[in-house]
């Protein structure tokens, strides 16, 4: 989804350095809250005491999301002008064709509250580092793509810093393993998304609101079984604060940021850059963490924020392994064109 007429960086050339760097710090910060915000405002519902019924909150913050795709949908075609978001219509082959991705993104997003659920926002990162060490195995195991000895050297030093923070927790006497378990749950079905994700983006036209609209139908059409089965419906009958606007309106404030955090990414992607967008991603979740321990008034020992540190040092150093590797394919094919080209026109002389 995008403003028509906001434009590439490309469009802004003749711009001052000033103006560009307002324009990314704005961008930059407009990520930071959209997800800090998100992050505790779902610790906030899922956290209630009254109610106990993590999968219904996900799934109406799934029903939210699908409602603003179709609400998007609309508005692009009453203001052709301003608003640009792809057309959205239902169609049941492609619900299919999505599936599998969905139940993939329903473990995901249920393991990702469940594991804030028990653990808190100050652990949540530690909680749920392992993400890039299971993009290494699995991406390994599924596709057969080896990894270089420096990237799993980052990668130690993630499950260094994860059984650190687990050891850490559990002197400090505030250790969920159940929290501990949705973690690494959640953190192995965000790399099986991503992988789920890339076989399935043909089906929607490579379009990444479509995938997210038809992701979410499937999901809510998943979960309403799910909520039976695990008897949150008792739940919901006996809760007090059914009939309160305000209960309503954080829920749905919730599906909004969920649904925000999507565009406010692929806008930092735009604004920045891929390797950026990461590093900012790891600093947002240095400066979540911080948030939280003052917010809550705890006393974090050395050893507990070492173990953060070599979290987002070893994702940090990852991204940057990544990147530059990635440099290194890029420029030997680039070089290869450029001879080719030259092989070419000499031929033609």
């Amino acid at each position: 989804m995008a403003l028509a007429g906001s434009g590439s960086m490309d469009e802004g050339k003749g711009e001052t350095f000033l103006l560009k760097a307002i324009k990314i710090g704005g961008v930059v910060a407009l990520y930071w809250f959209i997800s800090i915000t998100m992050v505790f405002l779902n610790n906030y519902l899922l956290d209630s005491k009254d109610l106990d019924a993590p999968l219904f909150v996900t799934f109406y913050q799934c029903l939210v999301t699908v409602g603003l795709c179709y609400g998007m949908h609309l508005l692009s075609h009453l203001c052709p002008g301003v608003i640009d978001f792809p057309s959205v219509k239902f169609d049941l082959k492609v619900c299919r064709e999505v599936l599998p991705l969905s139940i993939v993104f329903i473990g995901m997003i249920t393991f990702n509250n469940m594991c804030l659920k028990h653990v808190g926002v100050a652990f949540y990162t530690v909680g749920r580092s392992l993400s890039t060490v299971f993009n290494v195995l699995l991406s390994y195991v599924i596709l057969k793509q080896t990894t270089s000895f420096y990237a799993i050297l980052c990668c130690g030093v993630i499950l260094g810093g994860f059984w650190l923070g687990v050891d850490q927790e559990g002197v400090a006497g505030s250790l969920s393993w159940t929290g501990v378990f949705f973690g690494v749950l959640a953190s192995a079905c965000v790399s099986l998304n991503a992988i789920f994700t890339k076989r399935v983006m043909p089906a929607v036209d490579g379009n990444i609101w479509k995938l997210s609209f038809y992701n979410n139908i499937n999901a809510c059409i998943l979960f309403l079984p799910l909520i039976l089965v695990f008897g949150e419906v008792g739940h919901l009958v006996h809760f007090s604060r059914l009939g309160d606007p305000t209960f309503w309106g954080m829920m749905t404030l919730g599906g909004v940021f969920g649904f925000a955090i999507g565009y406010v990414t692929g806008l930092q992607i735009k604004f920045t850059s891929p390797l950026t967008h990461n590093v900012s991603g790891t600093a947002k979740a240095c400066a979540q963490t911080v948030i939280a321990v003052v917010y809550n008034q705890s006393s974090k020992s050395f050893l507990w924020w070492t173990s953060n540190l070599m979290v987002l040092g070893g994702s940090s150093a990852y991204t940057w392994v990544k990147g530059m590797e990635m440099k290194k394919v890029h420029i030997p094919q680039e070089e290869s064109k450029e001879k080719l080209l030259g092989e070419k026109s000499g031929a033609g002389v």
